[in-house]
């Protein structure tokens, strides 16, 4: 059990990394391990909504209709949250980029 959590922190960890280096395919699959709760990790739709507007940003329709399908779940309040989660996580990558 302990090296199933460490397989999958060890996943999502190296998938934020990438995302922060702008790699937006490791964001849409985050949105997919927040969403599933595959992995190990607990389902959390706010992180997923966030991943997958990342994603969608970039262009990505597979993210925009799995952003849109977990929204119907979620209250204005928890995708307003993702919203500002996503926008946070941007300035955060773009000011390291610069």
């Amino acid at each position: 059990m302990a090296n199933s959590l460490k397989s999958a922190t060890f996943l999502i960890e190296s998938r934020i990394a990438d995302a922060a280096r702008g790699d937006f395919n490791a964001c849409y699959d985050l949105g997919i391990v927040y969403s599933t709760g595959a992995a190990g990790i607990g389902i959390d739709l706010i992180e997923a909504h966030k991943w997958f507007n990342l994603a969608a940003v970039s262009g990505s329709e597979a993210a925009q209709q799995c952003r849109a399908d977990i929204a119907e779940d979620m209250t204005a309040r928890e995708i307003a949250e993702a919203q500002r989660a996503a926008r946070a996580f941007l300035q955060a990558t773009s000011r390291r980029a610069a």
